[in-house]
């Protein structure tokens, strides 16, 4: 069976060493792309500790306010429409402002006084190039919103958190920490600030501001090209894992799988594995790829390395040095504890988010206590 097994004691872990990191700051916790992948529901619960959650959408947003969520959402990417600017109104959902026609919506259609909606959070292009205003037009939004009755929250974006030497990083928290100054000299003192993601929370601990919006980091992996996992103390909230479905030895010199890319350098016992990318494990991987068997008999764990090209449905693992008794429907973790998700990620040339937000439907899915 295909599994995704979701570990809500490690999201509140997670939570609770960010919570460390950034002891003075408020946390949005990042739950976008359903959780990165591990599935808003099943998150909510282990987040009750932060002080709100951040989506993409507004579709995201309504669904955790229909789960129960009854705290700050912060939508990242701000609405798209005027008809979802009044549905955040209605929702009491606050929303990034990033560009001029949010800004007019937000000034056509101003909210209650007590609505959520009433805090803006204002976007700043420090250097990331994607979404936001630069210094003049953060300057005149401000000046706007502030006269209609707005509370702001300054907000940035780096693009270089993980390597904390990049050069880029320091010009972007120069900008940011200038820009919020002028603001809260020349237009209100209680404008608050939000700058560090899940890297710029670990790298940067003197520019944590009044919130930090942690993703990766709540879901065990790490956000720094620099620290593993393990030595921020995190752990993984995601175990997957599937079933050895057969088993057979491969004849020296005999290719397996699309593309005949592995042959046996002499006969090797294999076990084929009931997960593939149909299930979202990464079709192009390199040969340091490895799952972990657990033997039905003994319960001990092996580490056995994946053959040649993965397929929809499923792929090959190299099971010589596990005992002659393996048997069918031994448990097979591709990635947990070990081998932790960014291994993997390394494996396939890519990062962790990709994998975990990319799990398909077909895995079913399950939560520890």
């Amino acid at each position: 069976m295909r599994t995704i097994t979701i570990k809500p004691k490690a999201l509140t872990h997670n939570l609770n060493q960010v919570k460390k990191m950034a002891p003075t700051s408020k946390v949005l916790a990042m739950v976008k792309s359903n959780a990165y992948g591990h599935g808003i529901a099943a998150v909510l619960p282990a987040l009750q500790q932060a002080d709100g959650i951040g989506v993409a959408t507004l579709t995201e947003a309504l669904e955790a306010r229909q789960l129960g969520w009854d705290k700050t959402i912060g939508v990242v990417e701000g609405v798209f429409t005027v008809g979802e600017w009044q549905a955040a109104i209605k929702q009491d959902i606050s929303c990034v402002i990033h560009h001029a026609p949010q800004l007019q919506w937000a000034l056509d259609d101003i909210p209650p006084a007590q609505s959520a909606t009433r805090i803006v959070w204002l976007k700043y292009n420090t250097g990331m190039n994607r979404l936001g205003f630069d210094a003049d037009g953060v300057i005149k939004a401000a000046e706007r919103l502030h006269a209609a009755g707005y509370q702001l929250v300054l907000t940035t974006h780096f693009a270089n958190a993980d390597d904390k030497e990049n050069s880029l990083n320091a010009l972007q928290i120069q900008r940011f920490s200038e820009l919020l100054t002028t603001l809260q000299t020349t237009i209100d003192a209680d404008i608050k600030g939000s700058l560090c993601n899940s890297a710029g929370i670990v790298n940067f601990s003197d520019h944590h501001y009044d919130w930090v919006r942690p993703g990766i980091i709540l879901y065990g992996s790490a956000p720094v090209i620099d620290k593993s996992a393990d030595e921020l103390n995190l752990q993984p909230a995601m175990e997957f894992s599937a079933q050895v479905i057969a088993l057979q030895t491969v004849s020296a010199n005999t290719a397996i799988g699309y593309g005949s890319l592995w042959s046996a350098p002499q006969d090797t016992k294999t076990a084929l594995v009931s997960i593939g990318y149909g299930d979202g494990y990464p079709r192009v991987i390199n040969s340091d790829a490895y799952v972990t068997v657990i033997n039905e008999t003994n319960q001990q764990s092996y580490r056995c390395t994946v053959l040649g090209r993965v397929a929809m449905d499923m792929i090959v693992i190299d099971v010589s040095d596990m005992p002659e008794d393996t048997a069918l429907n031994s448990k097979v973790i591709l990635w947990g504890d070990v081998p932790h998700v960014d291994e993997i990620a390394v494996c396939a040339d890519t990062i962790s988010y990709e994998l975990l937000c990319r799990l398909s439907i077909r895995p079913n899915r399950v939560q520890t206590q």
